[in-house]
């Protein structure tokens, strides 16, 4: 996927989908450092609790964790318009480009060789609409990747099993728990 030996920044959405992401990577031999910015989950105890979930799978893989913090009314002021819309459509679209552009702003601070995202490991989430929103931000320093395929998704679940994690029951956002 990635050439070894590089440094990654990613963009972790949930300690689930971090799980299998996290180590895939580190297999490949990629440092990898964990960047959770994820304004889009409500209510801000839910954030919380993803958020304790992504500290201990960086714990459990080495990984440094970075969070910038909640900025829940940021977030609804781009999306907001769009909270009538179907789970997959352009509300998510905007959400992905709101958390990939703020990801792609420490990449470029951070002297990472890469930025990718966990968003691609979960089967419900689009690889090529993520990828494509990853490449329009970032061009080849985006990591284009479908960590769902070769058991990603299981692997991540197995790893959140064995670990205890916990595990959400929709996205994130107030307009996807209807």
């Amino acid at each position: 996927m990635a050439n070894e030996g590089m440094k990654i920044l990613l963009h972790i959405c949930c300690g689930v989908c971090a799980a299998g992401v996290i180590e895939q990577l580190q297999a490949e031999g990629n440092e990898v450092t964990g960047f959770f910015y994820n304004p889009n989950i409500a209510p801000k105890d839910e954030y919380e609790r993803r958020f304790a979930a992504a500290r201990v799978v960086a714990e459990r893989t080495g990984t440094r964790l970075v969070e910038t913090g909640y900025d829940h009314d940021s977030w609804l002021a781009v999306t907001e318009k769009y909270s009538a819309e179907r789970e997959g459509g352009a509300r998510c679209s905007e959400c992905f480009a709101f958390r990939l552009k703020k990801t792609y702003e420490y990449f470029t601070a951070g002297g990472f060789d890469l930025f990718t995202t966990t968003l691609t490991v979960s089967p419900v989430k689009k690889a090529e609409v993520v990828n494509r929103i990853g490449k329009d931000i970032a061009g080849e320093k985006f990591l284009a990747a479908d960590f769902k395929k070769k058991d990603g998704f299981k692997k991540a679940v197995d790893a959140a099993k064995k670990w205890g994690l916990y595990r959400q029951n929709y996205c994130g956002c107030e307009f996807s728990k209807r």
